[in-house]
C-alpha cells in the first residue's frame, strides 16, 4: 500500500519502507529520529518550482502542473517507481515536510505512482 506521511509524525514498528521526497532536510528531525530507508531529494521540485509555490494552496493546481512537467525526464522519479515495484508487498511511506497535508508534491507523487504502477 502506497501511502504519505509528515516526517514529523512518530513511525510505528510496522510502518513500512520509509521515503523521503523533499528536496530539503526537514528542519527539527535528526537523520537518525528520521527512519528512513530512503532519501530521494531529487524526486522533489526545483528549488525554483518549490519557492514559486510557497505552500500557497492557491498556487497548486499550476504547481502540480509544473512538477509533473519536471518528473517526466527526471531519474529520480524511475528509481522511486523501481523502488515501489520491488517493495510492493509492504507499506510504501512516501515522507515530507509540509504543513499542509492536501498541497505538496508527496500527494502528487502518490497519485502519479498509481497512475503509473496501477
Amino acid at each position: 500500500m502506497l501511502k504519505t506521511e509528515r516526517i514529523y509524525t512518530k513511525p510505528i514498528d510496522e510502518d513500512g519502507y520509509r521515503i523521503l521526497v523533499d528536496r530539503l532536510w526537514p528542519r527539527g528531525i535528526s537523520k537518525v529520529n528520521a527512519h528512513l530507508d530512503c532519501w530521494l531529494k531529487e524526486v522533489g521540485p526545483s528549488n525554483e518550482l518549490r519557492k514559486w509555490f510557497g505552500h500557497d494552496p492557491a498556487k497548486y493546481p499550476e504547481f502540480k502542473e509544473r512538477y509533473l512537467a519536471e518528473l517526466h525526464d527526471n531519474v529520480a522519479y524511475a528509481i522511486l517507481k523501481e523502488l515501489v515495484s520491488s517493495h510492493a508487498q509492504e507499506n510504501i511511506i512516501l515522507l515530507y515536510g509540509a504543513k499542509d497535508e492536501k498541497h505538496n508534491q508527496a500527494v502528487i507523487l502518490k497519485e502519479q505512482l498509481e497512475q503509473d504502477l496501477g
